[in-house]
């Protein structure tokens, strides 16, 4: 093996490059070979991590969040994601991802993904005894056990594995690249609003990969890390969102030119205090309710606080954010800690249902963090909290930034054309950018969030179609990378360059003038973000100045993160990380800064703008990024609505 430092050049060209391993690009793959079949194009999966258990998905779920079933349609849905994201949100992408994402989730069932269902009896039965008792697939007309409107149970511990099986037998083991990490898209020579490669490196050998192609999926999860976690010594690094998404989706296409949009949102869940642990499973499932530390359930009595928010506080569900809002009153105002009170909602279910389905269902307790969150079991059990008897604490997480989820931050996309949507919604292919060839899905899109883990299959399959077509429409096209493949190389490599030629200057590895090491820099970016954009030391409140106070640091960090150190391979993964997070993290600010209105009370506050503008902000924010002045532009563009919303209201 060569000296580290040296790393050996492969070059590929394929027709479609698919950058990332969740669900998205597991969609895209399976449906990409379905429509290739007769065409014949090359088709290839890179992945920063292994496809069995990479993605929002890895460590598994315990419900489907987005299933549509025969009790409301696709209009229904895209009224859900307008309300609960505060009215702005791409009404045609919602709609087109409600109409197919159904169908995702009878090919998860077909591939063994083993779904609760209610046989009609009206029992209950989870996913590996209702075949037994005479239950029926969904495609077969199945009724799923809802834990809410749009959710269905699972057990969901193998989720991601069952779905990465099929992906991975569609595409085949030779075009499946795992743990190479791609860190920049390259333009065309010829045309610099068109994608014509990208390059990353091994994360396990010396070695950088250049691949060519005519189109490519972007969809490398949404971001996590930029703010300062809750959890610190022994917890540093525990997050809720998985702690790999970077901010690699969102940095690549801005710097390639693509138009990003609503990065100003983010999501701020409320989760079990220190595990993180999922509470959509207690609110929707087990009916608990959410008290201060009084016993008071805040949703009722700060409910006049809704109405400060017309409409959105006035839908049947109020909007995320809004529930927020609620329980921070509570905080600022000294009745805390929150409690989930699991005690009560246990005993009320054991009225109505017999010891044996009381038995299933505290084992259901355990189980919703053991399918996905294995760490809050742990907390649980630490703190020897059995939840039939002790409420548990929740708290608001520090912010993050994804499109699929409870968030709407993303690229700007084309959506479909047979759905009343103005036209400048659409330009050809569906999930398409404004960078011609480069296309995204699941936590790439913005302006559409609730799509989950089923939607962003559904999504990446929308995507893989589209990209098929437009390979065959772009037959002749001869991609030309706009940059020498020595240059960067370079580029990529400079953080080993750096470290390699300061390392002795000091006796101390960690300590040197001339190198800065990405744990550092890290924690240098979360600090400022805490502090500056809306974090949890502020209890999520900025004004103008602050922002003005973060730009200007985060100037200086941008100027500093050149001198990032890489003293091995992992080192390197932690560089280019960080450089990607602190695009996305300038990118949120500006946004943020752009919009003079606090659209997501409870996610954040703009104190000088402490209102939800209808009038003059219920707008898209939108914004390009220049990588040679390294300058953001943001601006405005007009929303319409698609579907009727006044039937949230009914």
């Amino acid at each position: 093996m060569a000296e580290f430092g040296n790393p050996e050049i492969v070059e590929e060209e394929v027709d479609i490059l698919l950058i990332g391993g969740g669900m998205a690009c597991c969609g895209a793959a399976y449906e990409a070979v379905r429509w290739n079949e007769k065409v014949g194009l090359n088709i290839k999966m890179v992945d920063k991590a292994a496809v069995d258990r990479s993605g929002a998905v890895a460590q598994g779920l315990s419900a489907i969040n987005t299933y549509i079933g025969t009790e409301q349609d696709p209009a229904d849905y895209a009224r859900m994601v307008s309300n609960d994201l505060m009215g702005i949100t791409r009404d045609d992408l919602a709609y087109d991802v409600g109409r197919n994402v159904d169908d995702s989730v009878f090919l998860f069932e077909e591939w063994g993904l083993p779904i609760w269902k209610t046989l009609d009896d009206g029992s209950r039965v989870d996913g590996s005894k209702w075949e037994a008792q005479g239950g029926k697939l969904l495609k077969d007309g199945g009724m799923p056990v809802r834990s809410g409107k749009w959710q269905i149970m699972i057990n969901g511990e193998s989720y991601k594995w069952i779905v990465a099986e099929a992906a991975k037998k569609a595409l085949g083991s030779d075009n499946i690249q795992e743990r190479v990490f791609i860190v920049k898209l390259v333009n065309d020579k010829n045309d610099p609003k068109r994608i014509a490669g990208a390059i990353g490196f091994s994360t396990r050998d010396d070695k950088i990969f250049v691949y060519k192609f005519k189109a490519c999926l972007l969809a490398a999860g949404g971001c996590v890390n930029i703010f300062r976690p809750r959890s610190v010594g022994e917890g540093t690094g525990r997050a809720w969102y998985p702690v790999w998404n970077s901010g690699s989706t969102y940095a690549m296409a801005a710097e390639a030119g693509a138009e990003l949009t609503m990065m100003e949102n983010r999501f701020v869940p409320a989760r079990f205090k220190d595990g993180y642990g999922p509470v959509g499973a207690w609110f929707l499932l087990f009916k608990a309710k959410a008290t201060n530390a009084f016993g008071e359930v805040y949703m009722d009595t700060n409910k006049e606080m809704l109405n400060d928010y017309p409409p959105y506080g006035q839908a049947a569900v109020p909007a995320s954010c809004l529930r927020n809002h609620l329980m921070m009153k509570e905080m600022r105002e000294g009745r805390g800690p929150i409690y989930m009170d699991t005690p009560t909602a246990l005993g009320k279910l054991a009225e109505t249902l017999t010891p044996k389905e009381i038995k299933h269902l505290e084992a259901e307790a355990w189980e919703d963090f053991l399918d996905m969150c294995i760490g809050q079991a742990g907390v649980w059990a630490g703190e020897n909290i059995e939840p039939e008897k002790t409420p548990s604490e929740l708290m608001p997480t520090e912010p993050y930034l994804l499109g699929s989820h409870s968030g709407c931050c993303g690229i700007w996309v084309s959506g479909p054309d047979d759905v009343g949507a103005p036209e400048s919604w659409n330009w050809g292919y569906r999930s398409m950018t404004t960078i011609s060839g480069l296309f995204t899905a699941g936590d790439g899109v913005g302006a559409s969030g609730h799509k989950f883990s089923s939607g962003s299959h559904a999504e990446g399959r929308l995507a893989a179609r589209a990209m098929i077509k437009y390979c065959m429409d772009n037959k002749d096209l001869k991609p030309e990378l706009d940059t020498p493949v020595e240059d960067l190389v370079a580029e990529i490599y400079q953080p080993v360059k750096t470290f390699l030629e300061f390392k002795d200057y000091s006796t101390a590895i960690d300590v040197n003038p001339n190198y800065i090491t990405p744990r550092m820099l890290q924690f240098r970016l979360q600090k400022i973000m805490d502090e500056y954009v809306a974090g949890v030391a502020t209890m999520y409140q900025t004004n103008a100045k602050m922002l003005d106070v973060a730009e200007h640091k985060l100037g200086m960090l941008k100027e500093d993160a050149m001198k990032m150190r890489a003293k091995d391979l992992h080192e390197l993964l932690r560089a280019w990380e960080n450089y990607h997070r602190i695009l996305t993290a300038e990118a949120h600010m500006q946004h943020i800064k752009f919009r003079e209105e606090s659209r997501y009370p409870g996610f954040y506050y703009r104190m000088d703008f402490n209102v939800v503008d209808e009038e003059n902000w219920k707008c898209f924010v939108n914004s390009t990024y220049d990588k040679t002045t390294q300058k953001w532009n943001c601006f405005k563009v007009e929303h319409v609505d698609i579907v009727d919303k006044t039937k949230l209201f009914k």
